[in-house]
């Protein structure tokens, strides 16, 4: 297969999608379609695939009998064949709303129109007739037009709400319309298209803003993304419909399987639009793990199998195009204030809950805990601290102790005692440096003799003395061991199996990633979940490195080093467990979202020494480790990973919940993605 090129958004599943507004002339289609025009070759230089304008834009929404005018509606399909006749040479399918004469009534239509053709031609299915709103004074319900053409400037082409338009060669851009209260009737025709198929839903909107009304339409085209594992593209009229009883606000928006990509300020005094880039792969991926979306199908098939599909070439630029779209660095740490910490509070007390009903299932053990000062350890303790607060037991009856060794540190022996006793545990240190020196003397090993050789077998022995000593410890005291690992070291294989920090009883952390486990104790520090001196003592191990403490030496071990950066890694851990998306699609997300530290927003409280970027080179680096650990080698170690509670909706890794896959699995199939574009070896291409 010849090489890709990497930088195109239409190569990696993503479509350029525009919802566009502006000032309507009453009456007057030639001016309209100018207007569109307008639009349309604007839209086409940004690459974009589908532009959907308002209801009735050709003649505006607002004219009421002036629709029973024949001179209008004759000028309405000159404008329109304008509109046909100037699209020849430009990019987008247009989605242009008219109202059409057919057969004896008139109809107020989504006309979609491509390379100078019309693709066919959709009709409103319920025109409303209450409140303000008279269209039946005028215009023909649409809803059983199915299966039938309309004859449109002197061609016939497909008519019906059954209608699908596909674009042959961009996989998965499947397009349907609704026209303005068709969204908001019980059951939208939108929700049929997409049971059989449509994954970019578009609405041609004319209606009128009262107070509260936006918050209305956005909960609907939400609603109808999510539900319908879509995006929804909505446009409404806005300033020059007629303002005899009404006014208008020209809202647009696009959202995506429940989240807002992009909107336009409301009340524009000119021309505007909402461009984002949808995510394709996305919503395939969301349908097929999804089963119960084409269970839902098979119920309505009746309806569902009858829908007929208009197939299109879009012939997209392959080229560099950007990406119009916002992404999260830290997809398990929204950059929102409010909505981080509302994730926070929701995690940390589906941990203390989970920890809590745990033990109380089981007779109300007491808590054994390692706590070694880093974040893991430490956010596990404060959940169990409140867990016990929750159950209404003593603190005292969490059994928590420091097990230094070679290479533990003052700094961080010194922050576990202050935490164990703000937080009034039962605390204890225990040193493990002479059963280690005994166990690795007995081995042979060459450390024993003076050697300076820290393998993994050094590390490993001091990683499985402290869960062994833990072990025997809940043995000898009545508790259970509480597990420290994260998410993310449970992707990496970052543990040392069996009788080492793979193992425990329960795990609190299994399901939160590195990357969240720091904010969620910034938001136990700033929502005083505990004192101030406990609060001081958490800050303090914030700003500690991460490091698993097992070599000896000058310079503290650093875990990124060696493995990479969590930022990273917890990336695309996110992109491949929740969606299941190619390592050539997560380098191009990943390169996106870091490659300028002050592009985009950072989590609130994110230290600004930490803002780095990555180039691709590094991004590709870490990515192929990232595959090889993930898919090749740690799966042994989830397959045996204790109980504990899912967090994050990105997924966790449990083989009785999330995640089911082989132990003697391989990274192949994922590295000859990477292989499958051609990639430079550092930084941004040259014409970027």
């Amino acid at each position: 297969m010849p090489p890709l090129n990497f930088w195109s958004i239409y190569q990696h599943g993503f479509a350029r999608v525009a919802a566009c507004t502006g000032h309507t002339a009453v009456a007057d289609p030639q001016a309209n379609a100018e207007a569109v025009l307008r639009h349309a070759r604007r839209c086409g230089g940004e690459g974009v695939a589908v532009a959907v304008f308002p209801e009735m834009v050709l003649c505006g929404y607002s004219i009421e009998d002036l629709l029973l005018q024949d001179a209008l509606l004759d000028q309405v399909e000159e404008a329109l064949q304008e509109v046909v006749a100037g699209s020849a040479e430009l990019l987008p399918v247009l989605v242009v709303g008219a109202p059409l004469r057919h057969r004896n009534r008139i109809y107020n239509c989504a006309v979609i129109v491509h390379r100078g053709r019309v693709l066919g031609v959709v009709p409103k299915s319920y025109p409303p007739n209450y409140r303000e709103f008279y269209e039946r004074r005028q215009i023909a319900d649409g809803a059983d037009e199915r299966g039938g053409p309309i004859r449109v400037g002197g061609e016939a082409v497909p008519f019906g709400v059954d209608l699908l338009f596909a674009a042959q060669d961009v996989p998965g851009l499947v397009l349907h319309a609704e026209i303005c209260e068709d969204m908001w009737v019980p059951v939208p025709p939108s929700a049929e298209a997409a049971l059989a198929g449509a994954t970019l839903l578009v609405n041609l909107s004319g209606s009128p803003i009262t107070v509260g009304r936006a918050e209305d339409r956005k909960l609907l085209c939400r609603s109808a993304s999510s539900r319908c594992l879509a995006a929804y593209v909505y446009a409404a009229a806005g300033l020059g419909e007629s303002t005899t009883d009404l006014s208008w606000d020209g809202q647009t928006m696009i959202y995506e399987n429940g989240v807002l990509l992009a909107e336009t300020e409301r009340f524009p005094l000119g021309d505007e639009y909402a461009v984002a880039d949808v995510d394709l792969d996305l919503l395939r991926q969301e349908r097929q793990r999804t089963g119960t979306f084409d269970d839902n199908r098979r119920t309505h098939r009746a309806r569902t199998d009858d829908f007929r599909t208009v197939t299109f070439e879009l012939d997209p630029p392959l080229t560099d195009l950007g990406l119009r779209r916002r992404l999260e660095r830290f997809p398990f740490v929204p950059a929102d204030p409010d909505r981080l910490a509302l994730d926070c509070y929701e995690a940390y007390n589906i941990q203390v809950e989970g920890l809590q009903q745990r033990l109380a299932a089981i007779g109300g053990p007491k808590v054994v805990i390692g706590v070694s000062g880093g974040l893991d350890s430490t956010h596990a303790l404060i959940v169990a601290a409140r867990a016990m607060d929750r159950a209404g037991r003593p603190r005292s009856d969490i059994l928590a102790f420091t097990l230094p060794g070679f290479a533990t540190s003052d700094h961080t022996k010194d922050n576990a005692h202050k935490l164990m006793r703000s937080l009034g545990v039962t605390a204890a240190e225990l040193d493990i440096t002479p059963t280690a020196r005994l166990m690795l003397t007995e081995m042979g090993h060459p450390f024993a003799s003076g050697e300076p050789v820290y393998d993994v077998t050094f590390e490993n022995v001091q990683a499985g003395l402290r869960t062994d000593y833990l072990f025997r410890l809940a043995n000898q005291r009545g508790g259970i061991v509480l597990g420290t690992g994260d998410l993310s070291e449970l992707a990496l294989g970052w543990s040392t199996y069996g009788v080492g920090d793979q193992m425990s009883h329960y795990n609190v952390n299994s399901g939160v990633p590195k990357t969240l486990i720091q904010h969620l104790i910034r938001w136990v520090i700033s929502s005083g979940q505990f004192d101030e001196e406990t609060g001081k003592t958490l800050a303090a191990i914030l700003d500690t490195e991460i490091s698993p403490e097992l070599v000896p030496g000058e310079e503290m071990q650093s875990t990124e080093s060696r493995i990479g950066p969590y930022a990273l890694h917890d990336f695309t851990l996110f992109h491949v467990l929740r969606y299941g998306f190619r390592p050539s699609k997560i380098a191009f997300l990943a390169w996106h979202a870091w490659h300028d530290p002050n592009a985009g927003a950072w989590p609130p409280g994110f230290p600004e020494a930490k803002q780095v970027a990555y180039d691709l080179a590094e991004i590709r680096r870490w990515l192929e480790v990232f595959c090889r650990r993930f898919f090749a080698f740690a799966q042994f170690k989830r397959s045996a990973m204790p109980n504990g509670p899912k967090v994050s909706a990105g997924g966790s890794l449990s083989p009785r919940g999330d995640w089911r896959a082989p132990s003697d699995g391989n990274a192949r199939a994922w590295l000859r993605d990477l292989a499958r574009f051609d990639i430079p070896e550092a930084g941004r291409h040259e014409t970027a």
